[in-house]
């Protein structure tokens, strides 16, 4: 059985950085949460998610209009879900925790659980980053996709640095049919032994109905098109939101300079949380304007994951803090200079993994 993980006491690093951040906030008079310039990319990205769907189903374009609709849909689901959702499920976005949670809510209209998701991904990820067998963010595709030594060899992992790009769009389809019904009805989440009230099993299975007749039934019932057309729409759809979704993830923690560290044999870490969220989280176009407007703030992971109650808002400029404090801490602060690149990284990580499945002649597992 694996044993529950600890972490060292906190660390003087962490202790500094926070110090120094909490006296930014203090000198400059901000406070945390959403700004003025926050609450307008709010409107422009629900103005958007909300007006591509009321296009598509007003019946008023043409079908290849309706299609490139469907996929501006797509992608503005992904943005609202980094820009909006992910802060009010932390309980970043506001102070008033009521804000926080009918914002949360529109994680549902996503075709995603903010209850499931604040366990696995608030409670889990950000305790375990890239901990093999605890942080279930490295189960990407069993069997299909591999990125840890850990995980075993299959021969199809010989071509995955091809196919796993594409098999990145499937994530949010993955979400909206199987994963939060999987998560919810497992004894562990994880390693983590998880017992969910009652009400939530109800609030799962209706918020997934509402979605369901959000985008399925309603599309069917007022629009003239065929059961084939709305199949094209529907995956084109989540093709354009799980890319989207799926790549931004895989950049924040699966590249060639942050590690998957394990425990000892006592089940506790070698370093104190902080050092571990440095080593295994990275960012990329840290310093592109476009990047953290579309991207809210997840191309500043390393920020995210020290002060996940912080609004993204903020990241820019108590990440120059947080860099600066890591250096005088002999600590890596690991970044890549555009999404490109650390796309390239990426890669580079994918094809590792595939030339080693290529090269072992035994171990492999049926596929």
């Amino acid at each position: 059985m694996t044993k529950r993980l600890k972490f060292p006491p906190k660390s003087a690093f962490f202790t500094a950085v926070r110090q120094r951040v909490d006296a930014h906030f203090s000198e400059t008079g901000k406070h945390k949460h959403a700004n003025t310039a926050m609450w307008v990319k709010t409107l422009i990205f629900l103005g958007g998610f909300f007006g591509c769907y009321a296009l598509v189903i007003s019946g008023v374009l043409p079908s290849l209009a309706m299609l490139g609709c469907a996929v501006l849909l797509g992608m503005f689901s992904a943005f609202v879900g980094f820009n909006i959702c992910h802060d009010a499920i932390h309980g970043s976005f506001s102070a008033n925790k009521h804000v926080n949670k009918a914002l949360g809510m529109v994680f549902n209209l996503l075709g995603a659980s903010p209850y499931i998701w604040n366990i696995s991904h608030n409670g889990i990820h950000h305790t375990f980053t890239n901990i093999p067998g605890h942080d279930e963010d490295l189960v990407i595709a069993p069997g299909l996709i591999r990125i840890e030594e850990d995980d075993p060899k299959r021969k199809i992992q010989r071509f995955q640095h091809w196919y796993a790009f594409p098999l990145y769009g499937l994530a949010s389809l993955s979400w909206v049919f199987r994963k939060d019904f999987m998560k919810i009805f497992q004894k562990k989440i994880g390693q983590v032994a998880v017992k969910h009230p009652a009400k939530e099993y109800f609030n799962l299975f209706a918020s997934k109905g509402l979605y369901y007749f959000l985008f399925i039934v309603l599309p069917l019932l007022v629009l003239n098109i065929t059961w084939w057309q709305f199949i094209i729409g529907f995956v084109a759809l989540h093709l354009a939101q799980g890319l989207t979704m799926g790549l931004v993830f895989q950049l924040a923690h699966v590249v060639e300079e942050t590690d998957f560290p394990d425990a000892n044999t006592t089940g506790t870490m070698e370093e104190a949380w902080a050092e571990h969220q440095m080593r295994t989280t990275a960012n990329f176009s840290a310093d592109c304007r476009m990047a953290a407007f579309f991207l809210g703030g997840l191309n500043r992971q390393i920020e995210h994951h020290l002060f996940p109650k912080v609004c993204h808002i903020h990241y820019g400029e108590i990440g120059k803090i947080v860099k600066q404090t890591a250096q005088e801490y002999g600590l890596p602060y690991i970044e890549s200079p555009t999404f490109f690149s650390a796309m390239r990284s990426h890669y580079r990580v994918l094809k590792k993994f595939a030339r080693e499945a290529t090269a072992s002649k035994v171990g492999y597992k049926a596929a």
